[in-house]
């Protein structure tokens, strides 16, 4: 798997245990909100942030996505 790819599923796997959803709870949520894009996106800057502090993030891009639908 590339960094890239590993890189989505830790941002999944850590999203979903913070939130205490399933899988598909979580995935749903990254799908709806395109967070898969968002992290590709800003990838570079993104893996250098700890876990809390990624996760605080994708939480803050998600509200500010849920605004604009």
């Amino acid at each position: 798997m590339d960094k890239l790819i590993n890189f989505k599923v830790f941002c999944l796997e850590n999203y979903k245990t913070i939130h205490n959803l399933n899988g598909k709870e979580a995935l749903d949520v990254f799908q709806k909100h395109q967070v898969f894009d968002y992290i590709a996106s800003y990838y570079d800057v993104l893996h250098s942030f700890g876990r809390l502090y990624l996760i605080n993030d994708i939480d803050e891009y998600i509200a500010r996505s849920a605004r604009v639908d």
